[in-house]
């Protein structure tokens, strides 16, 4: 009688889409070092499945693995790969005859980038893990954010590395942030799907559309964003999973 590998076995349709996420990280922090729009668009791809990936666990049901795979995919998707995206088009203008401190930089805030995701993934593991609002900005919002700014025309390298500094401490600052209702994520996965697939100025504006609205969501939701009582939030991965875009 033929039985399953063991790894497979434990596995469910939704952490088949985690695990497809965490290979576009990789992709896309490949794709950083020959053309960042391509990495940035790989980035918002990866969004979109991580919040499939919490729909099919709903309808379908979780596994216990789940929520160690997305933490783990994220890591890759909105931890290195924006952090390479970062790295590459900062070290492209500075050299380190050039301008050493800024050379430094380059390396350093995307490093302080993927150290506070981790950090911020840990704790959220332990201590927001199913609740309807995470402390921080969520990782996935932060990545979303590099990425739209990088369509949107914002990837210079100064701003890149501003921006990267500042959103690696807010994700672990004691802000509560509330999940996203379901129906303004699935506003959110439209107007990323419009930043990936349309070429363009059609793409640039919803580029610039879904940079507004992440900006937006990082710095009104935690005191202004409604929820419907006994709502669920919709953004939340295998019934649990951290995303904020």
């Amino acid at each position: 009688m033929s039985r399953r590998p063991r790894f497979v076995s434990r596995l469910g349709v939704a952490d088949l889409v985690t695990t497809g996420n965490a290979a576009l990280g990789l992709l896309a922090a490949l794709a950083a070092t020959f053309d960042p729009a391509t990495a940035a668009r790989l980035v918002l791809l990866a969004a979109v499945a991580d919040g499939l990936d919490g729909v099919l666990a709903r309808k379908y049901g979780g596994t216990p693995v789940g929520p160690h795979l997305d933490s783990l995919a994220d890591v890759a998707s909105f931890g290195v790969a924006p952090a390479v995206l970062v790295a590459v088009v900062a070290t492209g203008e500075w050299t380190w005859a050039g301008s050493p401190a800024l050379f430094v930089a380059s390396a350093v805030v995307p490093a302080l980038f993927v150290s506070m995701a981790v950090v911020r993934l840990g704790v959220y593991n332990v201590e927001d893990e199913g609740e309807k609002t995470t402390h921080g900005v969520q990782t996935t919002l932060a990545a979303t954010i590099v990425a739209a700014g990088t369509l949107a025309g914002m990837g210079s390298p100064t701003l890149l590395l501003g921006l990267a500094t500042v959103l690696a401490v807010l994700m672990v600052t004691p802000i509560r942030y509330p999940d996203l209702h379901w129906r303004d994520a699935l506003v959110m996965g439209a107007v990323q799907a419009g930043a990936i697939l349309l070429p363009g100025r059609p793409g640039d504006v919803f580029a610039f559309a879904l940079l507004f609205l992440a900006l937006g969501y990082m710095s009104l939701g935690p005191r202004f964003y409604w929820r419907e009582a006994g709502g669920e939030g919709a953004a939340a991965e295998h019934t649990d999973g951290e995303t904020g875009a």
